[in-house]
């Protein structure tokens, strides 16, 4: 019989390997594994209570808030607010930080979260899920947690991860050794080791893009999707085109697969000035993370992902991430044709 690691055993065997761990870090995390239990019972009985459909609100974004997003951004605030181990807090669906209340107990360490990507896919039955970072405080412990402690350059997360909420519920993490995952099982209660030590393909022939605006991007990325589409046996073309509208579940998918993800800035809105969609602190940093530890790589079409200077809570930009070889081979075609 297979040995039955859960993701709390993971986290306290990752805690021996440094000698001055105060297990603050493992609880958060493993704080942070319960907040997506209770987020997964929640989509699970989705079609049986009444969680199904919009509030009738908008968040900071401009996006349509479902009732899902508040059921899952709540229970991860409330989680956080009272696990002791965080000062501070940034969501995508507020537009402030969240500080820990005076009278309780604050830790050192910062979390930054997507509590329900994909959200908008909620009525269909598509597969969605959570996306977090985690930081360490850097305002002093006598002064106010500020937006500094939320806005750092991804190199310095110390752990990132996502629970993808489909067929199965996933948790995937990474704290810098390696990404691993793991599948819920609800008959009794854990998250069991299913996915040690993730490694992305260097290469694989699936993209996935929102080819619904192909007119409005860039040169470059034009001319990279229009060859990805004629045959050539050397590079494995013509790919296939695989793009589901969750950024957790298309991410996902070709981390274990192979291939690239991409959301380049558009002209859409603005003929004279591109506009990228995804958020930096939320998404495109967590995700640089986690698959960079799997070997894959992350760009905004010519920078690392995770060298970017935040500059806004909000702050969005373009993001091309997957497998090592096929990100090389985009930033090039970005770099040649613009």
């Amino acid at each position: 019989m297979a040995e039955i690691i859960t993701i709390d055993r993971h986290i306290q065997e990752r805690a021996l390997l440094f000698p001055h761990a105060t297990g603050n870090f493992s609880g958060l995390l493993q704080h942070i594994a319960l907040a997506s239990k209770v987020i997964a019972n929640e989509v699970r009985r989705a079609g049986l209570i009444d969680v199904l459909g919009s509030t009738g609100e908008s968040n900071i974004q401009g996006e349509v808030v479902q009732k899902l997003d508040n059921i899952a951004h709540d229970s991860l605030t409330d989680m956080m607010i009272n696990s002791g181990y965080i000062a501070v807090m940034a969501s995508e669906e507020e537009e402030e930080i969240i500080v820990v209340p005076k009278d309780k107990s604050r830790g050192n360490y910062v979390v930054n979260f997507d509590p329900l990507d994909g959200s908008s896919n909620i009525d269909a039955n598509v597969s969605i899920g959570t996306i977090f970072s985690i930081l360490q405080r850097v305002t002093p412990e006598n002064e106010e947690p500020s937006n500094s402690d939320c806005m750092q350059l991804g190199t310095k997360q110390l752990a990132a991860g996502y629970v993808i909420y489909g067929s199965s519920t996933m948790f995937v993490y990474t704290s810098g050794a390696g990404t691993h995952g793991f599948t819920y099982d609800p008959s009794i209660g854990e998250f069991l080791l299913s996915h040690p030590n993730i490694i992305t393909p260097d290469y694989g022939t699936i993209y996935s893009a929102n080819m619904g605006n192909q007119n409005y991007w860039s040169e470059g990325v034009r001319k990279y999707i229009h060859d990805m589409h004629q045959k050539d046996k050397a590079r494995k073309t013509p790919y296939s085109c695989r793009y589901i509208g969750s950024m957790v579940a298309d991410v996902h998918r070709n981390l274990l697969y192979g291939g690239i993800f991409m959301y380049p800035a558009d002209t859409k809105k603005d003929p004279k000035q591109p506009k990228p969609k995804l958020r930096l602190l939320y998404e495109a940093n967590p995700f640089a993370f986690i698959v960079e530890q799997a070997g894959g790589r992350a760009i905004d079409g010519v920078n690392n992902i995770m060298d970017i200077e935040p500059t806004g809570l909000h702050q969005r930009v373009p993001l091309f991430i997957g497998s090592k070889d096929n990100i090389d081979e985009i930033q090039d075609y970005i770099r040649k044709y613009g």
